[in-house]
């Protein structure tokens, strides 16, 4: 006899005996063990870890892209500025001048000012102030408007800017290519 069989002779047994025989052997078979509980809650985990990876993932590149929509916004409202007044917004106007009236200079044009954003946008997706620069006519530059990026910090490598630049040269491909190159070997 096997340990599922118990020492009654079922073939001599009467209907409640087999009937009793049969309930313990379901009784038994009823549930599932401690190791097979594990293995599907280890499937489980590792799932929803690879699931929980990809999603956070999208989620980081999701607010990267809004972030540059925000920024593309933020220029068209700096270019309608300009269209009304012939300048960009100065440093002490800043970004507010397109959604608040209040910060205009004093010395503008009041009746020109319209809501040049519909919603303010003072700050980006990761809850930093964008940042942002006037004119600055000895450069010949229009503004510097900018994200922080996630890590919130200047000059690393997940900011995002109105601008583009070769790598490694913060002045752009063009600077300084009118120049004439320098003479072939001459020495100092």
């Amino acid at each position: 006899m096997n340990g599922f069989e118990s020492s009654i002779d079922t073939n001599n047994a009467t209907g409640s005996d087999r009937a009793h025989i049969g309930q313990r052997r379901v009784a038994r078979r009823r549930g599932f063990t401690l190791i097979e509980v594990l293995i599907v809650i280890a499937i489980v985990l590792a799932l929803g870890a690879l699931v929980g990876v990809a999603v956070l993932n999208r989620k980081d590149t999701a607010d990267a892209d809004l972030a540059r929509i925000q920024l593309k916004s933020i220029e068209q409202g700096l270019k309608y500025f300009y269209v009304d007044y012939g300048r960009y917004p100065n440093d002490e106007e800043g970004l507010a001048v397109l959604w608040d009236k209040e910060v205009l200079d004093p010395d503008a044009d009041a009746t020109k000012w319209s809501g040049y954003l519909e919603d303010p946008l003072p700050r980006d997706t990761w809850n930093n102030e964008w940042g942002y620069t006037g004119e600055d006519p000895e450069y010949g530059e229009k503004y510097d408007l900018w994200s922080f990026g996630p890590d919130g910090e200047d000059g690393t490598e997940d900011d995002i800017n109105a601008w583009t630049t070769a790598e490694g040269d913060e002045f752009g491909d063009e600077f300084g290519s009118d120049l004439p190159s320098a003479p072939s070997g001459s020495g100092p």
